[in-house]
Parts: C-alpha cells; sequence; structure tokens
C-alpha cells in the first residue's frame, strides 16, 4: 500500500529542487541585472547543478549479495 521514501527518491527530489532552485536564482538576478563575471558565475551552478541531478540518475545501484 505505502511504499517507504528511500535514499534514492529523496536524492532525485534533492537534486531536482538544486535545479529548480539555481535556475531560479541565476534567473531573478539575470533580470536584475548581471555583470560577465556574474553570468559565467550562474552558468557554472546551474550547469553544475543539471550535472548532480544527471549522476544522480544514472548512477548504478549499489550490487547486494543475494541470501542462499
Amino acid at each position: 500500500m505505502f511504499d517507504m521514501i528511500s535514499k534514492k527518491d529523496v536524492a532525485e527530489w534533492g537534486s531536482a529542487g538544486l535545479v529548480l532552485l539555481s535556475g531560479a536564482l541565476a534567473g531573478h538576478y539575470a533580470a536584475v541585472g548581471m555583470n560577465p563575471v556574474q553570468w559565467a558565475g550562474a552558468v557554472t551552478a546551474v550547469l553544475g547543478s543539471v550535472s548532480v541531478a544527471v549522476a544522480v540518475r544514472v548512477w548504478p545501484t549499489k550490487a547486494r549479495a543475494k541470501a542462499d
């Protein structure tokens, strides 16, 4: 009926939140006005959070030993 929340679910939702938050902050400060160095930092932050989200989703699960 109810499944337990796994660490994988928390990691996936947390990384999605990180992407949303970094994108929202970059967009807000872009609307206010940024210089080229700030643009580079914002792009780096967004790309970093996207790479974390991709890594969380494609990372292989840990192999578990079978009980005999």
